[in-house]
C-alpha cells in the first residue's frame, strides 16, 4: 500500500469547503451568509488553511478578494475533490439491484426543444435512467451547475470566462443556418443577401450569436431588414416559419422534421453562419464515463445532421 495513504497529512475538508465558498463568491461577507457562520470564524478558518498549506490563497485588496496563483491551484483541486465526492454519494445513494441513475440537465430557455429531445431520446430506452430537465437563464443554470444541482447544461450560448471561470464550454457541434418559409417568397432582384430587401423576417432575439452574425451580414450588404417578429423561443420561431407570412432565421435541427415532410416550401442557406451548441460542465473533461458516452453519441448525431 502507498505509504502516503498509510501515514497521510490529513487535509481539513471543512476548511477547504469554506475556502471554496469564499473563492466562488469573491466575498467573505457573502460566503459567511451562505455558510451561516460569522465572518470572524470564516476568516480564522481561512487563515488556518493558509498556514497549513504555507501559501496565501487570496490577494486582499481592500474589500476585494482575488485568488493568488496558489489560490487558483487550490480552487482546481477543491473543484475536483467536491465533484468526486458528489459523484461518490450519488452513485451509492442510487445503487441497488436496479442501479437507477438520475441525469440532471439544465437547458437554456431559448434552446431548441428538438435539440433537447435528441439529447434525451437515447436515454429513454434505459429503464434504469431518470432524466430531470430544468429550463432557465444561463447565469442561474451555471450557478446550479457549480453547486452540483445539475450534471451539465445544454446551451447555444457559451459562458464567457469573465462570467464564470470555473465552468467549461464543451462544444457538442454546430448546425447550418437557413432562412425558411411555409410558402415560396418573392425575392428582390440581386444576389443574396440583397435579395432580402422588403422580405418580412422572423428572427431570434438579439442575445443570440446567430442573430448578431446575421445583422452584421445585412449591415455590410447595406440591407435594412424588415423584421416582423423577434423571439427567443425556437418552437414559436418554427411556427412562424410555417405560417407562410415571412422567412424565419433558424438552424437546421429546429425544422428537421418539417424538411423531411416537405412542409417547408422555401429554404435559403445563410452562408458562413452556423449555430454552435455546448454542454457546460464544471470540469475540463467528463469524469463520469456514462455521461461522456451520452455526450459522444449526441456529437455523432449532430455531425450526421449537419451534412
Amino acid at each position: 500500500m502507498n505509504s502516503a495513504f498509510e501515514n497521510p497529512q490529513w487535509l481539513n475538508y471543512h476548511h477547504l469547503r469554506h475556502f471554496w465558498m469564499i473563492a466562488r463568491h469573491r466575498s467573505m461577507t457573502r460566503a459567511a451568509e451562505k455558510l451561516k457562520i460569522s465572518q470572524s470564524t470564516l476568516s480564522e478558518q481561512l487563515s488556518q488553511l493558509e498556514d497549513w498549506l504555507g501559501q496565501l490563497l487570496f490577494d486582499r485588496r481592500g474589500k476585494q478578494l482575488q485568488l493568488t496563483d496558489a489560490g487558483r491551484m487550490a480552487m482546481d483541486y477543491a473543484e475536483a475533490i467536491f465533484t468526486s465526492g458528489h459523484e461518490l454519494i450519488t452513485r451509492f445513494r442510487q445503487s441497488g439491484e436496479t442501479q437507477h441513475r438520475t441525469l440532471r440537465i439544465g437547458a437554456v430557455g431559448p434552446l431548441s426543444k428538438n435539440l433537447q429531445f435528441d439529447f434525451i431520446q437515447p436515454l429513454l430506452a434505459d429503464a434504469r435512467t431518470k432524466v430531470v430537465v430544468v429550463a432557465g437563464a444561463l447565469d442561474e443554470l451555471s450557478r446550479q451547475l457549480l453547486e452540483h444541482q445539475l450534471d451539465l447544461v445544454l446551451s447555444n450560448i457559451p459562458l464567457r470566462a469573465d462570467q464564470n471561470a470555473e465552468v467549461f464550454n464543451h462544444l457538442l457541434g454546430e448546425m447550418p443556418v437557413f432562412l425558411v418559409g411555409g410558402k415560396k417568397m418573392k425575392m428582390s432582384p440581386g444576389r443574396f443577401p440583397k435579395s432580402l430587401r422588403g422580405v418580412p423576417l422572423f428572427l431570434p432575439s438579439r442575445q443570440s450569436d446567430v442573430r448578431a452574425e446575421f445583422d452584421l451580414m445585412l449591415a455590410r450588404a447595406r440591407v435594412e431588414p424588415v423584421v416582423h417578429a423577434e423571439v427567443d423561443d425556437m418552437a414559436l420561431l418554427r411556427l412562424l416559419a410555417l405560417s407562410g407570412e415571412g422567412l424565419a432565421l433558424i438552424s437546421k435541427i429546429i425544422v428537421e422534421r418539417e424538411l423531411n415532410s416537405r412542409e417547408i416550401k422555401f429554404m435559403q442557406r445563410v452562408p458562413a453562419i452556423r449555430e454552435k451548441f455546448y454542454a457546460l460542465a464544471v470540469r475540463k473533461r467528463f469524469q463520469n464515463e456514462w455521461l461522456e458516452g451520452i455526450v459522444d453519441v449526441f456529437r455523432d448525431r449532430l455531425r450526421a445532421l449537419a451534412k
